[in-house]
């Protein structure tokens, strides 16, 4: 599959917030924000630094199935530590095989020790869809007659 492009161009179409929450924040208080940004996951901050993740999935698994309280239960205790993170020169492919292989939905990109941003797999699954939708578009161009050498 040829995706081009560098996570960087996709971070650059997206909104700049990066969605976050400390790690002595409550579970409910994490489950409320996400909610209330629509998204599946919040980076765990405290300060600038990138402590973990916590997504509906750490919800589901460690806190409903377990029957625990998340108005008793911090965000710490079931977060997700071992943070895969990419960084904006990485090539789209690379991180699609990656989240692919680790099972995992959301990806921290880090600059130096700064998060500039998330991505996830639906923003690279669009950036594929567009990719295929752009190379389609040139070749009904081309047998359509207007290919002009250099341009594919």
């Amino acid at each position: 599959m040829d995706v081009s492009g560098t996570i960087g161009a996709i971070l650059s179409q997206k909104s700049k917030d990066i969605f976050s929450i400390r790690s002595d924040a409550l579970v409910s208080e994490a489950i409320e924000m996400m909610d209330e940004k629509n998204v599946g996951a919040l980076l765990v901050m405290d300060g600038d630094q990138l402590n973990g993740i916590i997504s509906e999935r750490d919800y589901t698994r460690k806190i409903f199935l377990r029957g625990k309280r998340s108005h008793e239960t911090k965000v710490s205790e079931i977060m997700s530590t071992n943070v895969t993170v990419t960084h904006p020169r990485e090539p789209v492919e690379k991180c699609l095989r990656l989240m692919t292989d680790k099972h995992i939905r959301h990806l921290p990109v880090v600059e130096g020790d700064q998060v500039v941003g998330v991505i996830s797999i639906g923003d690279l699954v669009k950036h594929v869809i567009s990719c295929q939708q752009a190379a389609i578009a040139h070749l009904e161009n081309y047998i359509q007659g207007g290919y002009v050498a250099g341009q594919l």
